[in-house]
């Protein structure tokens, strides 16, 4: 039996009658009243006495570990570079990159003429969160001319950025566009202008504005703002060939796209083609056309191109293929960059506008590679970046003309490691419907498949979203103590395809959890561990996702960490004044309007369905200031777990009082917080 932390009781939180009804059902919410109804204000003295015990009794714990936190941070700690630095890029006449100073938080942001002389620091991240408790660079663009610097920075965590422009010259700000921008800003051709998206007070992205630099920001004058859709999120970016700027809304099924000269974008915007129910379609322009990657008549995408004239005829480049999920496409000026996933494994080809087709070549059976960078037009080369569960992640340039995959850059690891001492399999593992569900592996080869193995598993399948088979440094501390890990990449996620994601959605959503069940089940038949020895994690999604199965399968799990876990489901899919609530319904189903849809959700919703049972070691963690997953959700479930389950194990939960979505920020902070699971799962798997 696992020790609850010694000397202190845990908090038990005050349950206050509190109901309501829906559909002709009666639902009892007794924790309710930790929703301070202020939010996002949080004052309530009572809720922040209840947040402060399970923060003082976390505390308690972690004092009780501190030498193995302490351990497994200077672990981490030591497997990262301490002055690591990105390749540079070429943008226009310079070349830019980030870099890290030894013992640095943050990251500062130089650089150079492409035809030499000096490094010159464009943003310091370190001076810029100098006294802040949270910190976070959401963006920085250049401006064309390359005299300018607009940045978004958000320093409390609620995801509300603030967009100023810098002149480069001086390094000073100049000016603030907006307290509540989000997404990246977009440049104007003559570097005067900026187009951007700002959240409203439900933190939802609905409008796109346009400000000429000098003018008064509330002059900025609005391209686009979403009417028609309460879910809708609406984004700005620029065409690869700079010469469009485009407008897409959209939520987790449907997008609309417009677009208006890069040159002037006060004039009005075209719609490239309606909305329509479950189509979505992303938008690149080279060579006169625009290119268009959509889902109307296959599910896997097809690749279409379209003259700007006339957007809405659509001609088939690429179709749509069973086999060959399309997942991106650039437009450079010699290639389309296409990203696709064959098998659920990544795959990168450079075609023509002739149409020849050149893959770029991997060796490994499980990887996951991508293009990335490359803000020029005309590039000599590709950047890529490539890894897998035991090969660090590499950044290569790929040359066309030859062929060649150069390296520029492989993640050092100063500490050491020796990739040949561990194995990574990829298994196929048979679903109790019968579909098979990949689970990528890595252990050390002195790993024995005995049966009495401990195995930390990922999940998260939610959003077509995939989870890639890619290096993790921090995994190397499990890894090294006679752990297996495996990501299962469960439905839910587009791993095995489009179809992969829609088939753990809406009225499917179950199949998630039980792909995630059965996968553990499979692992332990397959000799990687027992009952007890599995130590799983989610995060958002993904806490919905373990919150779900520890309800339905508590014997399987040793230990479950829940990050900022999306576990209220219900009461969060009712309330429609919450930020993202309109914009999720897509994704889970509206239950304020369909009672099919609410009797589903309360039947998986991990909060809805806390029992009287027998549970696992419990660790969960919630931001005070998240407006993705709002605080009250980890804190109510934790305090009707500690009301309602019928063993003596460990449950702690922390909140973070200073941070959101993405729990604290900087490198090293972030870190202990790895640091935290990690021991959470040490000292808790596998105990009688």
């Amino acid at each position: 039996m696992n020790k609850p932390v010694e000397t202190s009781a845990p908090p038990q939180a005050e349950q206050r009658p509190y109901s309501y009804e829906r559909h002709g059902v009666t639902v009892e919410d007794p924790w309710h009243w930790i929703r301070d109804p202020k939010y996002p204000e949080v004052t309530d003295p009572d809720v922040l006495a209840y947040l402060t015990a399970e923060n003082d009794y976390f505390a308690i714990w972690a004092k009780q570990n501190q030498p193995l936190l302490d351990q497994l941070f200077e672990e981490m700690k030591g497997r990262i570079k301490e002055d690591d630095s990105s390749v540079p890029m070429r943008d226009g006449q310079f070349l830019y990159w980030w870099a890290f100073k030894p013992g640095s938080q943050y990251r500062t942001w130089y650089r150079k003429p492409v035809d030499g002389g000096d490094d010159q620091i464009i943003f310091d991240e370190p001076v810029e969160a100098e006294g802040k408790e949270y910190f976070r660079l959401g963006a920085i663009e250049p401006s064309p001319n390359g005299k300018l610097l607009a940045t978004l920075v958000d320093d409390n965590g609620s995801e509300r950025f603030q967009l100023r422009i810098r002149d480069l010259a001086t390094g000073k700000d100049i000016e603030t566009v907006t307290e509540v921008g989000i997404g990246s800003p977009v440049w104007t051709s003559d570097s005067a202008g900026v187009v951007f998206t700002e959240v409203n007070e439900h933190w939802r992205s609905y409008r796109a504005r346009y400000h000429r630099l000098g003018a008064a920001p509330d002059a900025a004058v609005t391209l686009y703002e979403e009417t028609e859709e309460l879910g809708f999120s609406v984004g700005a970016y620029k065409s690869h060939d700079k010469s469009l700027i485009l407008i897409s809304t959209g939520d987790n099924a449907t997008s609309e796209v417009r677009f208006v000269s890069a040159d002037d974008p006060s004039q009005p915007l075209t719609l490239i083609s309606r909305r329509k129910p479950t189509r979505e379609y992303h938008v690149d322009a080279a060579h006169g056309k625009l290119w268009i990657l959509t889902n109307d008549d296959h599910v896997n995408f097809r690749l279409a191109e379209a003259d700007p004239a006339s957007p809405e005829n659509w001609r088939t480049v690429i179709a749509g293929s069973d086999r060959v999920y399309l997942t991106g496409a650039t437009a450079y000026r010699d290639h389309l960059a296409i990203s696709s996933r064959v098998d659920g494994l990544d795959q990168l080809v450079l075609r023509t506008y002739a149409g020849e087709e050149t893959r770029i070549p991997f060796k490994e059976a499980s990887y996951t590679a991508f293009f990335f960078g490359n803000p020029e037009f005309a590039p000599d080369s590709y950047r890529v970046g490539y890894s897998s569960m035991v090969t660090p992640t590499t950044t290569y340039d790929y040359h066309p003309e030859t062929g060649e995959l150069e390296v520029r850059k492989v993640q050092e690891i100063p500490s050491g490691f020796d990739a040949s001492q561990y194995a990574t399999e990829r298994l196929m593992i048979t679903a109790r419907d019968g579909a098979k569900v990949p689970v990528s592996v890595v252990y050390r080869l002195d790993f024995k498949k005995d049966g009495r193995g401990k195995l930390f598993l990922y999940g998260y399948g939610a959003y077509g979203m995939a989870v890639p088979p890619s290096f993790n440094s921090n995994r190397i501390s499990l890894l090294d103590r006679g752990w297996a890990c495996a990501i299962a990449h469960i439905r839910g996620g587009d791993d095995l395809g489009h179809q992969w994601f829609l088939d753990g959605k809406l009225e499917k959503r179950t199949n998630t959890f039980n792909d995630f069940v059965d996968v553990a089940m499979g692992l332990i038949a397959d000799g990687f561990t027992k009952a007890g020895n599995i130590a799983i994690n989610g995060r958002s999604a993904g806490g919905e996702l373990v919150g779900a199965v520890v309800n339905t399968n508590p014997e399987l799990f040793g230990v479950v960490v829940g990050d900022v876990p999306f576990v209220d489901v219900v009461n969060t899919m009712l309330d429609d004044t919450l930020p993202l609530t309109p914009g999720e319904w897509p994704e889970w189903g509206n239950p304020i309007t369909d009672k099919a849809v609410f009797d589903y959700m309360r039947t998986y919703s991990p909060y809805d369905n806390v029992k009287a049972q027998d549970y696992p070691a419990m660790l969960i963690t919630g931001g005070l200031t998240d407006p993705r997953v709002t605080y009250w959700e980890p804190a109510k479930w934790a305090a009707k777990l500690r009301a309602t389950k019928t063993d003596h194990n460990l449950l702690l939960l922390k909140i973070n009082m200073g941070a959101g979505h993405g729990g604290k920020s900087g490198r090293w902070e972030g870190l202990h917080e790895v640091a935290e699971t990690y021991a959470f799962m040490l000292t808790q798997t596998g105990k009688d």
